[in-house]
């Protein structure tokens, strides 16, 4: 195979009042044409900003610096701007972003957008390009492929639009795909139909991809090479088998035991302590020794060189030979909790919705939930999974009160929710939403944003309040120092601890969660599910957790509800549906689910 990219000492500063933001550092990468890199590392260790230097879509004010920057022999440091994004973005290097509603133009059609790329550049004709544009959307799963083109962005579920912002990159047939977390907001079927999209494509055409995720199952079943990203450095990487299944290094280590496997016991998961260190001053040492539990002297004061493994790989550490370190299973603290009546019952739900294709086209009915009936036990965990569409987020808001269904009843400790004022529900149950940069006010400060629910319940007084809100952040294991804080100054686990630590402030007796895990990287995933299994032990919290990653299910649910078409197909103790399912869609979701199952031997180095 030929050397497609090359990437020597990539460098990328941004500048503060007063201050240098080191966010690369001395990153060098090199892929192969039809192979894969993974980069893995938790947020704000350089992974999406290392591959916007290579776009050339860093802020205006970052500075990045390489010593070499290849693209198939072409030295890409030569091109001004203007030749980069002619020749290069796009037709050369395409890009799957994280965030498909920030990506994709909200007012321009999902044709124009599929388009415009195409046929600016003079590569294909009207009708070639419009047929290219469908065949693409037919391929990573689009329904209707040829009505969609005549869709906005908002008219589209979170799945459809990345499986869109997948099509677009595609358009222009790039030798190089980078796919930033392509798969976060898709379900496990649809997530390896288009994993084996883009394998069959680097096949096809010998295109080589660099694929950043926090999904390590991911990463190890489709990656060729993976480098391990940490405070902006590049701290291992190697054979992705080698690196994954025998890690040297002590914070991949920790990642491994981060991960909750579905074909090993449910247990506490190894979070690891401590946060991403600073990168306005990094340390003259070792980046991670803060919060290695293998930390020497010497890992204080000289930064550590990349050393040999076993010839598969390098890890950046002052230990010759690797620590060992084995999976030790502790149990669960809430393993066992009994489960009490019923707090939540649904009956016979029906919901269908009336919609138009066009302004004054013919209206019809869609059938969202089809005859369900579930029941939310005191201080369990309920899991409910299912495809997009399946009618999830829908049951979670009719039993949140949130939406009234068509026919059928909820009822809340025996009451019908339709009867309870909006208060006495906020107090019953609380809502934890996917994503938390969304569902937190940007221009509020924690404190204002954790009180909010009580000053909505006409709790005025400033003392109670502020004690409220402090036993609140110790209950999320938050600093009271962050009080002050605006949620663009918090790491994303962190804004998901403020999420909850709202949520828990009225101190209801459950929460329902909307994937509260699925943006997170592994590491603070741990710390969640983690504090969720404390809070179920210490206050008997009931929970009803919606999410796609059966490995999560496995961790820490008691039951489980699969919703398919808006029916429940099947129901039961979690360990019995996810061992012996006995409805084929269950298998078939389960088949889909990425699996990478460690034993203790495989942890230890």
């Amino acid at each position: 195979m030929s050397k497609l990219l090359e990437i020597n000492n990539l460098s990328v500063t941004l500048p503060l009042p007063g201050n240098t933001l080191h966010v690369v550092r001395d990153v060098s990468i090199s892929l192969e044409r039809g192979q894969t890199l993974g980069i893995v590392g938790e947020s704000g260790s350089g992974k999406s900003m290392s591959a916007l230097a290579l776009m050339r879509l860093l802020p205006r004010s970052a500075i990045a610096d390489a010593t070499t920057m290849q693209l198939d022999g072409l030295d890409l440091r030569t091109l001004d701007d203007r030749n980069f994004t002619r020749q290069i973005a796009g037709p050369q290097i395409g890009m799957i972003f994280q965030e498909p509603m920030t990506s994709l133009n909200p007012v321009y059609t999902i044709g124009r957008q599929m388009t415009e790329g195409a046929v600016s550049r003079g590569l294909l004709s009207g009708k070639q390009v419009e047929r290219k544009a469908i065949d693409l959307l037919e391929r990573v799963g689009i329904p209707d492929p040829a009505g969609r083109m005549s869709q906005f962005p908002h008219q589209l579920s979170g799945g459809q639009r990345q499986r869109v912002m997948i099509a677009m990159t595609l358009m222009l047939d790039p030798t190089l795909l980078i796919a930033d977390e392509p798969t976060t907001a898709l379900d496990v079927t649809v997530q390896a139909q288009i994993l084996d999209l883009l394998d069959d494509l680097r096949r096809e055409r010998q295109m080589g991809m660099i694929l950043i995720s926090h999904d390590l199952a991911v990463v190890a079943e489709r990656s060729d090479d993976v480098a391990v990203m940490y405070g902006g450095e590049i701290i291992e990487r190697g054979d992705a088998s080698g690196v994954l299944r025998a890690p040297a290094h002590p914070y991949t280590q920790s990642l491994m035991l981060a991960i909750p496997h579905l074909g090993m016991a449910p247990g506490r998961l190894g979070a690891i302590p401590g946060t991403v260190p600073s990168l306005v001053s990094p340390p003259k040492g070792c980046i991670f020794a803060p919060r290695c539990s293998y930390r020497r002297e010497d890992c204080t004061t000289a930064r550590p060189q990349m050393r040999d493994h076993d010839g598969q790989h390098s890890y950046r550490c002052v230990l010759e030979t690797p620590p060992t370190r084995h999976a030790e299973v502790i149990p669960l603290r809430a393993a066992g909790t009994p489960v009490g009546q019923d707090v939540i019952t649904a009956t016979n739900i029906n919901q269908v919705f009336e919609t138009r294709k066009a302004l004054f086209g013919a209206k019809r009915q869609i059938q969202a939930l089809d005859d369900v009936s579930l029941s939310l036990k005191r201080g369990e965990t309920l899991a409910l999974i299912g495809e997009s569409g399946s009618g999830k987020s829908t049951l979670a808001r009719i039993l949140l009160g949130l939406a009234q269904p068509t026919s059928g009843q909820v009822r809340m400790l025996d009451r019908p929710v339709a009867e309870l004022a909006p208060q006495e529900r906020a107090a019953f149950v609380q809502p934890i939403f996917q994503d938390p940069y969304s569902s937190l006010n940007p221009r509020r400060r924690l404190a204002e944003i954790i009180a909010r629910p009580l000053q909505l319940r006409g709790e005025k007084d400033s003392k109670v309040l502020k004690q409220a809100v402090g036993e609140a952040l110790d209950i999320v294991r938050l600093p009271q120092r962050l009080l002050h804080a605006y949620p663009s100054q918090l790491s994303g686990g962190q804004r998901q601890r403020v999420a909850i630590a709202r949520a828990l402030v009225t101190r209801p007796a459950a929460l329902i969660c909307d994937e509260p895990t699925s943006a997170l990287d592994v590491s603070v995933q741990a710390q969640i599910l983690n504090l969720l299994d404390d809070l179920k032990a210490e206050m008997g919290l009931t929970c009803l957790l919606i999410t796609h990653d059966m490995a999560v299910v496995h961790q820490i649910a008691d039951r489980v509800v699969v919703m398919l078409n808006g029916k429940v197909v099947e129901e039961g103790p979690a360990q019995q549906v996810l061992k012996t399912p006995t409805n084929d869609y269950t298998r078939n979701l389960l088949a889909a689910a990425p699996r990478f199952e460690m034993t203790n031997a495989e942890v230890a180095s």
